[in-house]
């Protein structure tokens, strides 16, 4: 009995970040939903070698980011079977304005995962690198490629710049 009260305090407090994690990866509510649960219940099933491990709640957003690219890996691979070859989407219109969950919507999953795990939740390089199993040059290219991307996207413009 003590392991599932030691699962439910666990979760209590931990439910919300992975649910923000999750939104960010996602970008919907739903999915992000979904995924915190997926992760929730994964974590419940190896209960006992997670509460052993040094750092449960790293633990966790590791299983939640694998468990969201392993997610895109399968719906992809699904969508690729089931769709027939067309004609690329056209873009979209360069008057619109561009929201940051759009934007980040536009990246590849796995540089998605990078930009948030680097720069939302703020792991280092090296952390990434060990969460998602590349090297940290890897982490390193694509944040950087990503970055560029998302500015791009949402324009040079700062809210924090002063001009003379």
């Amino acid at each position: 009995m003590s392991v599932d009260v030691g699962f439910e305090d666990f979760a209590r407090a931990n439910q919300r970040r992975l649910y923000r994690t999750a939104y960010l990866l996602c970008g919907d509510v739903e999915g992000a939903r979904d995924l915190t649960q997926t992760t929730l219940a994964k974590l419940f099933q190896h209960w006992p070698r997670v509460s052993a491990a040094d750092h449960p709640e790293a633990y966790a957003r590791t299983v939640l980011t694998r468990t969201y690219l392993a997610e895109r890996r399968r719906r992809l691979r699904d969508f690729l079977a089931h769709t027939p070859v067309s004609t690329p989407p056209v873009a979209a219109a360069p008057e619109l304005t561009v929201t940051l969950l759009a934007a980040l919507a536009g990246l590849p999953p796995r540089a998605r995962a990078m930009v948030v795990l680097r720069y939302w939740e703020d792991l280092s390089v090296e952390s990434v690198a060990g969460l998602l199993r590349c090297s940290e040059s890897t982490v390193k290219s694509q944040c950087s490629r990503s970055l560029a991307r998302l500015r791009e996207q949402l324009g040079t413009s700062h809210a924090y710049t002063t001009e003379s």
